[in-house]
């Protein structure tokens, strides 16, 4: 079965470019194209795509309300991929909160771009590890500690906080293994309940969530390369 994808861009080059990559291979199938957000919303509703790739900045209505629109009116599994051009903004950082899978660039590699697809239909987050701090850290310096938001980390043993933070720091799997002396399938696990207890959808809100909670504070040093 072919994963179903919409793509929203305000610019018919950049659209195009990504449907022609996409239909190259026989497990995507593009079923919309929109170049607005109330059009992006129109598109979801009448096609029910599996991924929605969306841009930020366009006329009409933006990509963050039409995120957080689409998100929270499906009744179907349905997966939203920031488009940027890493300019970073806090626009990027919103939508993700509001419920986006991840971001790509968009001068992405074209080989790696239904990589990116596949990874958020089959439930992933595309939150690269090398630029996690960064990037969320930029726009988070200034938040407040959300007092509800941080009396649920009582829900977690101090094993799953320790997980937490480090997925909010950038650690891939492997890298949490390693540090903690556990092996892969246990961090696994730990995430996963860490995900159940929260009522989180994936590895995207864990990192929103350790930097409300308070129980990670940004920092300006970037890691990874």
């Amino acid at each position: 079965m072919s994963i179903r994808v919409a793509l929203v861009d305000d610019q018919a080059l950049v659209r195009g470019g990504f449907a022609m990559i996409l239909r190259m291979h026989d497990d995507i199938e593009v079923v919309a194209e929109a170049g607005t957000g109330t059009e992006a919303i129109e598109a979801a509703r009448r096609h029910r795509p599996d991924v929605i790739l969306m841009d930020i900045r366009m006329p009409d209505l933006d990509g963050l309300e039409a995120t957080s629109r689409i998100i929270g009116e499906a009744d179907w599994d349905v997966r939203v991929l920031i488009l940027t051009t890493f300019d970073p903004d806090e626009y990027v950082y919103r939508a993700m909160r509001a419920g986006a899978s991840g971001f790509v660039l968009k001068d992405i590699p074209p080989d790696q771009l239904p990589a990116a697809v596949r990874t958020v239909a089959d439930g992933g987050a595309l939150l690269a590890p090398s630029i996690t701090r960064r990037f969320i850290g930029r726009f988070t310096r200034d938040l407040t500690v959300n007092a509800s938001v941080a009396a649920r980390l009582g829900r977690l043993t101090d094993r799953e906080r320790e997980v937490l933070a480090a997925v909010a720091q950038g650690a891939s799997n492997p890298e949490i293994a390693e540090r903690l002396f556990i092996g892969p399938a246990t961090v696994k696990s730990h995430v996963s309940g860490i995900l159940t207890k929260l009522g989180l959808r994936d590895r995207v809100q864990i990192v929103i969530f350790a930097y409300e909670s308070g129980l990670i504070e940004p920092g300006d040093r970037d890691i990874g390369h």
